[in-house]
């Protein structure tokens, strides 16, 4: 009984220390999100003279003049509509010939069908930085430098690797049979698709909607060579407001927050599907 007292006991304070711990890390990790969110409500002259802590000893001193001066600066609102223009159509092109692809590599028998698979997987080890000059070049000869068509294409070609490779695992642990029961009732192969293999497979699609999203969003690299230079997505218009740093700081703090807190809004609009998918991808 003692023994059994003592084990309870220390099970109890030991998960107890390891919950405190998880939450120190935890407000560590979110101290440079909670000093960006403060920064983005203090006056450029309040945050050179002190810092962002001061909010916690004076916070009268908090305002949102710094968002109404980042809606009237044409340069960040236009890179966030482009930023939008581009992650929406690389996320939705993405996740479409992804699932319609998984789906042929999972259930569809067709010549090479594993030799192309590994391709597939193959491409996963290639860096964006090698097809930088030579994908330039095709782009300056068909017309695509500098377009937002250009760098969606660019983002879509690299996400489709990941995006096959993830859903067609994900697809080929359905049941045959449920796929055979379809199939005597008449649905082609279209139908079988869009009718029962997209729903059962929907947190897989989440899951790659939210990380295709993510990346296409918080990518400056691509958009640094390919998108248009008068109206470039916000990373890179953020960069640009760096080389002012000491002018536009009551438009760069609430700029990076809201660049930020978007990607923010997509996740957890979508954290439960999330979730699921990646529970289901582990137990599988």
């Amino acid at each position: 009984m003692k023994d059994s007292l003592v084990s309870r006991l220390a099970a109890r304070t030991a998960g107890g220390a390891v919950r405190v711990f998880l939450v120190l890390a935890a407000l560590f990790w979110l101290l440079p999100t909670l000093g960006l969110l403060l920064s983005s409500f203090l006056a450029p002259s309040d945050l050179n003279r002190e810092g962002w802590w001061q909010v916690f000893s004076e916070p009268a001193r908090l305002t949102t003049e710094n968002y109404a001066d980042l809606l009237a600066n044409d340069t960040i609102t236009k890179s966030l509509l482009s930023t939008v223009a581009i992650t929406v159509p690389a996320t939705v092109l993405v996740v479409l010939l992804g699932a319609f692809a998984g789906y042929a590599f999972a259930w569809l028998e067709f010549p090479g069908r594993d030799w192309l698979f590994l391709v597939v997987v193959g491409l996963l080890v290639v860096p964006v930085q090698v097809a930088l000059i030579p994908v330039s070049e095709l782009f300056g000869t068909i017309g695509l430098f500098e377009t937002t068509a250009g760098v969606v294409l660019f983002h879509t070609a690299f996400g489709l690797p990941f995006a096959v490779f993830l859903l067609r695992n994900f697809f080929a642990e359905i049941p045959r049979e449920l796929l055979e029961a379809a199939r005597l009732d008449g649905a082609g192969e279209l139908r079988l698709f869009t009718r029962v293999v997209l729903p059962l497979g929907g947190p897989a699609i989440a899951s790659l909607g939210i990380f295709q999203f993510l990346w296409v969003w918080n990518d400056m690299l691509v958009a640094l060579v390919f998108a248009d230079s008068a109206n470039p997505p916000v990373t890179v218009a953020l960069q640009q407001q760096v080389r002012q740093f000491g002018n536009n700081i009551d438009v760069l703090a609430p700029g990076a927050f809201l660049s930020m807190v978007i990607p923010l809004i997509v996740f957890f609009a979508f954290q439960r599907q999330f979730v699921s998918g990646v529970m289901a991808g582990a137990v599988k």
